[in-house]
């Protein structure tokens, strides 16, 4: 694998080599929003690791607990130097996850109902929209930038007006729509910190195929999952953080590995210097040294091929669902978001039409998928605010959909009432590990199993979360 190439041999030939239990089992893969497959060579690289070594609890000086603390500090200077971020103005705090990543900001931030505001987009994770719990809390000002237009693209405008608002604070987006794929300008960042906010920058989704320089994109906090980009390991995602901005943060308590010294009589304690004051307890020692692992695999693959490749398939995707229709001629699939690929990743949300042009249920698409076994995803994907956008849901109805006798107790009840006839869309998201085959096969599946007639809908289990 080790030349750096482009083009669909050099993506063949890594299927094959890395990816080939896709075709021993017979899968189609096709939700790297989700998660990326788990590369072999990753996969024997942790092996031999973990049984080439003795590693220990990084809290000592033994010679285990230093083999683990010299790789996991080696694993935090190749994530700044993936995102091309200056050690002296960058450090990068470990975590479960990005979604703890970003409450890792949100507990800490000083908000306030005098100052510290907070500004979101309608285009945000949920793990990003729970940042306005803690900001309520404090009484703090919460601002929302809105779609404008067919493509679920924010506004420029709009939020160029709530930037230049009484109040600054915290601006939180993403860098790429984890439901749409569209990519928001990464020159906000900029924008926000001129007109003095600090930024949040939820990079999760846009990692896997963009490329992202924190000497040009210099914003205060950013967000990374990292089993997205190379498959493994899971359970370890990365707080990048402008170290000025990470001690304006004021936890709001300790753990092991977090202070520096403490008193259990005197109630009192200091905490310990970044970024060891927001790692609770012990890293993940284990997992975190195949970070430099997996990033040196990616890099060796090429991150441009990688975009490129993508792209590709994407385009290949979007072309062919908008051919598709039903014997009469009508639509047989309806694309939220952009039809090209100016703008946005590989990340493809979608619903399948039934020949009245109604929306088939998500879950009898899921089912039949499941069947083929081809891996989508389907549901609301975490983010109500473009499902709201693209199913055109009233902010009217919201508020009464939300409250009172209105009030809803499930899903399923919510979704009667705001009257929709599915509980969200289908997501398609091509990477890495897929070649052009994947995406013929999946898009004759659909016009086999939906085009001359819907499949019976049967008994569906009930939606019990989005």
């Amino acid at each position: 694998m080790g030349e750096i190439g482009k083009g669909a041999a050099f993506f063949e030939r890594l299927r094959t080599e890395e990816f080939g239990y896709l075709d021993e089992t017979g899968q189609i893969y096709l939700d790297h929003t989700g998660t990326a497959p788990v590369p072999r060579s990753l996969a024997r690289a942790q092996a031999a690791r973990l049984t080439g070594q003795v590693f220990g609890n990084p809290h000592t000086e033994s010679p285990a607990s230093t083999a683990s603390t010299d790789l996991v500090e080696e694993a935090r200077l190749r994530v700044l130097r993936f995102l091309d971020a200056d050690p002296a103005e960058y450090t990068v705090v470990f975590t479960a996850n990005a979604s703890q990543a970003v409450k890792l900001v949100a507990e800490s931030y000083p908000f306030h109902r005098r100052s510290g505001a907070l500004l979101l987009t309608q285009d945000n994770h949920n793990s990003v929209n729970g940042v306005r719990e803690f900001a309520r809390a404090a009484r703090a000002k919460v601002g929302l930038v809105r779609f404008q237009g067919d493509e679920l693209r924010l506004s420029g405008e709009a939020l160029g007006r709530a930037l230049a608002g009484r109040h600054r604070g915290l601006f939180c987006y993403p860098a790429q729509s984890n439901f749409t794929g569209v990519r928001h300008p990464l020159e906000w960042v900029t924008r926000a910190r001129s007109a003095g906010w600090h930024t949040l920058l939820d990079a999760a989704a846009y990692l896997p195929t963009g490329t992202l320089s924190l000497r040009r994109v210099p914003a205060d906090f950013v967000v990374a999952s990292w089993y997205k980009v190379f498959g493994y390991p899971s359970g370890v995602g990365s707080l990048v953080a402008r170290r000025e901005a990470l001690a304006r943060l004021r936890r709001p308590w300790f753990a092991g590995g977090t202070i520096q010294v403490v008193s259990a009589q005197a109630h009192w304690h200091r905490m310990a210097q970044a970024p060891a004051a927001f790692e609770d307890g012990t890293p993940d020692f284990h997992a975190v040294p195949q970070i430099t692992t997996g990033l040196d695999w990616y890099e060796e693959v090429g991150a441009d091929a990688v975009a490129e490749h993508v792209t590709g398939l994407t385009g290949r995707l979007l072309g062919a669902l908008a051919g598709l229709r039903h014997p009469d001629g009508r639509p047989l699939v309806r694309v939220y978001g952009p039809r090209g690929t100016r703008g946005r990743g590989g990340t493809v949300a979608l619903n399948v039409l039934d020949g009245r042009g109604e929306v088939v249920d998500e879950r009898i698409v899921a089912r039949e998928c499941a069947a083929a076994g081809i891996s989508v995803r389907t549901g609301c994907f975490c983010n109500p605010g473009a499902g709201e956008e693209a199913f055109a849901i009233a902010p009217r109805l919201l508020r009464r959909t939300g409250t009172g006798r209105w009030r809803a107790e499930t899903i399923d009840g919510y979704i009667q009432r705001l009257g929709l006839p599915s509980g969200g869309a289908v997501r398609v998201s091509p990477g890495i590990a897929n070649v052009a085959e994947d995406i013929d096969r999946f898009v004759d599946f659909l016009h086999a199993t939906f085009a001359a007639a819907t499949p019976v809908r049967g008994a569906l289990a009930p939606r019990l979360t989005c």
